[in-house]
């Protein structure tokens, strides 16, 4: 599958999960969630992966973890928040830079619709 592809499933996968839950539960709630999904649908995806800089010569070990990577193809970063912040967004193309991702979906559970809480970030070209 494209990144465009697994991102219209991560998306339908937020619909979902948004109007089955609600806003206002703990990501950690919302990440097991999207997790059940992928595997009901038979996609390959690793959870709370750890993301390595690299300074110079040295691997630094510093903590960068993504929440769900789908296919090595597309980060989704879950939060559940009253407002999302520029570092929030900042930490994703981080992510995205560190693992050579060249999409990924920031997503923000505590909103209204859902739609609010969904922003695309592209690195590159598709």
């Amino acid at each position: 599958m494209t990144e465009n592809e697994l991102a219209k499933i991560a998306v339908n996968i937020c619909y979902k999960i948004h109007s089955t839950l609600g806003p206002g539960l703990l990501e950690s709630v919302y990440e097991a969630a999207f997790a059940y999904e992928l595997e009901k649908r038979g996609i390959a995806y690793t959870r709370q992966q750890g993301i390595a800089a690299v300074y110079e010569d040295v691997v630094l070990d510093v903590g960068f973890r993504a929440d769900i990577i789908m296919e090595n193809k597309l980060i989704i970063e879950l939060k559940s928040v009253e407002h999302l912040e520029r570092v929030h967004h900042k930490t994703v193309l981080t992510y995205m830079k560190l693992k050579e991702i060249k999409l990924a979906l920031l997503v923000n559970f505590n909103v209204s619709l859902i739609k609010e809480g969904i922003h695309r970030k592209i690195l590159g070209q598709l």
